[in-house]
């Protein structure tokens, strides 16, 4: 076991396995009522802003909790009062990013997890492990299931001294009371996610009840939980028999028999044997038994060999969850023989949707999906038998995916390539606290604990209330990614600064992402000034015929323009989509800056990152198409450069929801009252700006089986060339506020194969 925190000083150390002693673009259809969680599925939209007002300070959700979950808790919550001691001032309103105050205090100090002075303060030690590890043996007491009866015990103190779980607390207080005055949820069969909308709500709705439930030894939350139970089972809730929870699509099974399973397991002492014997029936006919088909035989299976996503994660641990709560119970056997399966399916497959380093192997936003199914697999074990078996650290890397999570987001959003999944409901970033536990990374829990979605009851068990710091304390302000599947970088002037420049960009391979991505080598997002002015779709339509069916290269799903390469922020050659079987490679590097302790950060004269690409794999009309990105002027401005040469027409593609105007080789976009400056710099013979509507409209470009969906509001920056070799200098000058440093600079014209750390000076 490790005893002492590991750091991330200089991108040298890295969080080793030891365990401690909606945008515009893209709407889902949100309802009013389903807070923190479903936000987090859909803040992956292009554009964001910071929505502040004039005086600074950013607006609130509403009292009730809204879309932003936050009203009954504070900043990190969603917004609403702020709670004294609480560290974010306020949220963010638009993209519900946390707001950092502006201060100069020390106190800051580098993350890691302090011995607390009072037995108050800190969770008591775990004292249940199992007699012979090596044997399933479930803890004699009730619950088990991530919150054992002990943590109920000493949550209400923890409570009373911790303001983020006192925020939290008022939060899921208040979804609960939400909740509580709606009806059950009402079965719809979705064409592409099947029930998974239900079942997500449905599991929501239950650990909302039971979590207040046993805080207040209140019965009408036992009762509302059993009207929601019986309603998943009833004639209205899907078809009769083995299909009820629609196994065709395993996800929807596996997560309400987590659902049931979290009902009877943190209910128990309260249902009378009839109820347990008919959760445990549900939980068996309508979900455990299809999971040993599924496991055994591969009916509705293909997840149990899938290692690129969150499939594995969440059908297995939603069975296995499943099992856990009636594990003693159950005479049938079922439940003992799921768990003989799920667990090392789970470490052969979920436990590999992690790539060396720490990408998640389908797209930013399904990092959600998949890390909380293993978070709570993982959890659940360990709570209910003292060991996650291999779990956490069969894969080496695992450990490093928080790190792609913090770096893939920006000041305004993520970087949200790809598709972003339905609504998240229960799913949440909150794997993080579980991970900032087990793999001694303070610094996941530190920058969790400020965002908008914390506020759910995983966190009030997963959180450690000893982790102290500020989790940017010496984190580097650049990381690049370098597994093959998804090579990316994230560059930035500041984790704090709402108003920082944020770059982001990818390479990668364009298969093995469970067609999930984009055709989108070199494609990037930008942030500066509060807003996204570069950004993403993310998801097309889900219902679009043959969406999912395959991502090779005549793949339908490259028709629609959300997914084709015209619809990313890259080079376009001969107007034709990427090749799928591309292998690009990629160099970088950065001057290693840390921002320190304080929020206030002066980036320090000479620091820079740059990253650059040779994506020729992925063009078949071109001998060489070569891109780069770096930071310039003290991380004031960037330049994008493109060495191209084709045989084909060549295409430079940008997505905006700016306003636009050009003006020859210089396009002026604004947005929220800030503006950004794009200039080509030695530009080519006829290189100039143009701009167009976000859809095909190319004489080439495919006819998609349906019609395509509209992208209003949003606007294509374009330079167009003829075929031939070209050297396409782009760069983008934010219009900082007159208090900054505002002198902009021309750089030189170098090469992408001589860039260097000073080759720009």
């Amino acid at each position: 076991m490790s005893s002492s925190p590991n750091r991330l000083m200089s991108g040298q150390e890295e969080p080793t396995p030891g365990k401690r002693p909606y945008s515009k673009w893209v709407k889902f259809g949100i309802p009013v009522v389903v807070v923190v969680v479903i936000v987090a599925a859909v803040v992956g939209g292009v554009v964001g802003s910071k929505a502040k007002n004039k005086n600074g300070s950013a607006s609130s959700s509403s009292a009730n909790g809204g879309s932003g979950g936050g009203g009954h808790g504070g900043s990190g919550g969603g917004g609403g009062d702020d709670i004294e001691g609480r560290f974010a001032t306020a949220t963010a309103s638009e993209w519900m990013m946390p707001i950092y105050p502006s201060t100069d205090s020390p106190a800051f100090a580098t993350p890691t997890f302090l011995p607390s002075p009072s037995a108050e303060g800190v969770w008591p030690a775990e004292t249940f492990q199992p007699a012979n590890p090596d044997i399933l043996t479930t803890r004699p007491d009730r619950p088990r299931l991530i919150a054992p009866s002990y943590k109920w015990a000493a949550l209400p103190n923890l409570i009373n001294n911790d303001p983020y779980l006192q925020g939290w607390n008022d939060t899921i207080f208040g979804n609960a009371t939400d909740y509580f005055g709606l009806p059950p949820v009402v079965y719809h069969m979705d064409g592409a996610s099947g029930i998974l909308d239900n079942a997500r709500e449905i599991k929501m709705r239950i650990k909302a009840f039971a979590y207040v439930y046993r805080l207040t030894n209140d019965t009408k939350w036992v009762d509302r939980t059993w009207d929601e139970l019986q309603n998943a089972v009833s004639d209205s809730f899907g078809p009769s028999g083995t299909g009820k929870w629609n196994p065709a699509h395993f996800l929807d099974t596996a997560e309400l028999s987590a659902a049931f399973g979290i009902a009877y397991d943190w209910l128990y002492s309260q249902w009378s044997d009839d109820q347990k014997t008919t959760i445990r029936t549900s939980i068996i006919q309508y979900g455990l038994n299809n999971g040993v088909d599924a496991l055994t035989t591969g009916t509705n299976g293909f997840w149990t060999t899938n290692t690129q996503g969150n499939w594995n994660c969440v059908c297995n641990g939603g069975l296995t969850l499943g099992a856990l709560a009636i594990l003693g119970d159950d005479t049938s056997g079922v439940a003992e023989k799921v768990l003989g399966l799920t667990v090392d399916n789970a470490k052969a497959n979920c436990a590999q949707g992690v790539t060396s380093d720490g990408t998640w192997t389908e797209t930013a936003n399904y990092w959600y999906f998949g890390t909380t199914g293993h978070a709570e697999m993982a959890s659940s074990l360990l709570t209910a038998t003292g060991s996650h078996y291999g779990l956490l650290d069969t894969n080496t890397n695992f450990h490093l995916t928080g790190l792609f999570h913090m770096y893939a987001y920006g000041p305004t959003s993520l970087f949200d390539f790809g598709d972003h999944g339905p609504n998240k409901f229960s799913t949440t970033a909150n794997s993080l606290f579980l991970y900032a536990d087990q793999y001694t990374a303070p610094e996941y829990a530190l920058f969790q604990r400020e965002q908008h979605d914390a506020a759910e009851p995983w966190s009030m068990f997963w959180y450690d209330p000893t982790v102290s710091g500020a989790f940017w304390n010496s984190l580097p302000l650049d990381r690049f990614f370098d597994d093959g599947l998804d090579q990316w970088g994230s560059m930035r002037s500041s984790w704090t600064d709402s108003d920082a420049l944020f770059v982001a960009i990818k390479a990668g391979k364009l298969q093995g992402h469970q067609t999930h991505n984009d055709l989108d080598v070199g494609d990037f997002v930008l942030d500066a000034l509060g807003t996204r002015w570069a950004g993403e779709f993310g998801s097309g339509d889900y219902l679009a015929p043959d969406y999912f069916t395959s991502d090779a290269q005549d793949a339908v799903r490259w028709q629609y323009y959300r997914k084709m390469t015209e619809g990313q922020n890259t080079i376009l050659v001969n107007r034709a989509n990427q090749n799928v079987a591309a292998a690009p490679t990629v160099n970088h590097d950065s001057s290693g800056t840390e921002q320190g302790s304080s929020t206030v950060f002066t980036v320090p004269d000479g620091s820079t990152a740059y990253w650059t690409t040779d994506m020729t794999s992925a063009y078949f009309d071109a001998t060489s198409v070569k891109r780069g990105v770096r930071l310039l002027n003290e991380r004031r401005q960037v330049l994008l450069q493109d060495e191209i040469n084709a045989t084909g027409t060549v295409d430079w593609r940008m997505h905006t929801n700016a306003t636009v105007e050009t003006s020859g080789t210089t396009a002026t976009l604004t947005r929220d009252g800030q503006t950004m400056i794009v200039s080509i710099l030695n530009p080519p013979t006829g290189a100039a700006f143009t701009t167009t509507e976000p859809a095909a409209r190319y004489p080439t470009d495919p006819t998609p089986p349906a019609p395509d969906q509209p992208n209003p509001g949003i606007t294509v920056l374009i330079i167009s060339l003829p075929a031939g070799q070209y050297t396409l200098e782009v760069l983008f000058s934010p219009q900082w506020p007159k208090s900054l440093k505002n002198d902009g600079v021309i750089p030189p014209s170098v090469a992408l194969d001589s860039w260097s750390l000073t080759s720009h000076n």
